[in-house]
């Protein structure tokens, strides 16, 4: 948003549409440039006859552009000669006379042409500035019109799993095809918080809130708790933002599918620290049933499992789980 000097500053020149208010404040400096030059002129020494006509035919040329800048030049420039210039109330010039004049030309012609390629420029890098601000709108409605519908097209790709399972008889692959039409229906919720539309990265806890808020409300249980604790922040690449969500929405639900199967709910805590110089620790840490005696993710056939360990690993990192007072998700990737 421009400063309040800003906005004035691109309104310049001032009254273009209000020719008479113009040349009545210009003639209004003119005048008082004059009564100052006159109460001025015993205390000032000879040599001086401009010294309060510069301001005028500056400040006129900067608030009403070129136009009305050269009437307050002319009209100072002959005020100061008929009064100020030897011959005194008269238009006779001598040679220094002369030297004064052609000086006075040549100052407010300067003055006049660098206030009017200031306010050129100035105006020129509004118009850039208001393209700018129009191209970034748009830009970002096209990237929330982009996100809604890829969110929307994921989420009709996992009703048409749903519908495609009824047709299936095969128990595992009646499972398979729920956890995939679960998966996308999770990316497709949560697709249109992953990126930011001006490329800016998120922080982790920007981002594990809202996922794991989708988390629980996607399971139905109404007795599942689940708390964030960040020790210290990391930001999160928008590349690693999908692995992620998958693999902390894997944890959090084999936390409630299993953890919880036997109770009516629980407390799940997502635990976000540095680990190292180099690295970030995601805990996802339940006080479900815990896991079997002997569990080695390694030899585990779940789907899930596997897709996690995966992903991890495309990301440079690691995932585990572990039995502490319930089951701890471990996923540890580069900072």
């Amino acid at each position: 948003m421009p400063k309040a000097g800003n906005h004035f500053l691109e309104r310049l020149p001032l009254a273009s549409d209000r020719p008479v208010l113009g040349v009545s404040i210009t003639l209004i400096l003119v005048a008082g440039a004059f009564v100052l030059r006159w109460f001025a002129d015993p205390f000032l020494p000879s040599g001086f006859p401009y010294v309060t006509f510069f301001p005028a035919v500056i400040v006129s040329s900067f608030l009403f552009g070129v136009r009305l800048g050269a009437l307050s030049a002319l009209l100072c420039g002959l005020l100061a000669w008929y009064y100020f210039i030897p011959e005194y109330r008269s238009f006779d010039v001598a040679g220094p006379g002369v030297l004064a004049l052609l000086f006075y030309v040549f100052v407010v012609v300067t003055d006049i042409a660098l206030v009017h390629w200031m306010q050129r420029a100035n105006r020129n890098l509004a118009r850039e500035r208001e393209l700018s601000r129009t191209l970034a709108e748009t830009r970002e409605l096209l990237f929330s019109e982009l996100q809604h519908r890829v969110s929307n097209n994921l989420q009709v790709a996992a009703g048409l799993l749903s519908v495609q399972k009824r047709q299936v008889v095969d128990t595992t692959a009646r499972a398979a095809l729920d956890e995939a039409a679960r998966r996308l229906a999770l990316i497709g919720r949560i697709s249109r918080q992953l990126y930011d539309a001006g490329g800016a990265t998120r922080s982790m806890r920007e981002f594990l809130e809202p996922l794991c808020a989708d988390v629980v409300e996607a399971s139905g249980r109404t007795g599942v708790r689940c708390s964030i604790n960040v020790a210290e922040d990391a930001p999160l690449s928008p590349d690693a933002a999908i692995p992620l969500a998958l693999i902390v929405a894997e944890a959090m639900a084999n936390a409630i599918e299993h953890g919880f199967r036997d109770k009516e709910g629980g407390c799940i805590e997502v635990h976000l620290a540095r680990h190292g110089a180099d690295m970030v620790k995601v805990e996802v840490r339940d006080d479900g049933d815990g896991l079997p005696d002997g569990f080695r993710i390694e030899a585990s056939d779940s789907l899930g499992l596997k897709i996690a360990t995966m992903l991890a690993s495309q990301l440079n990192g690691k995932f585990d789980l572990i039995r502490e007072h319930g089951t701890t998700a471990r996923l540890l990737l580069p900072a």
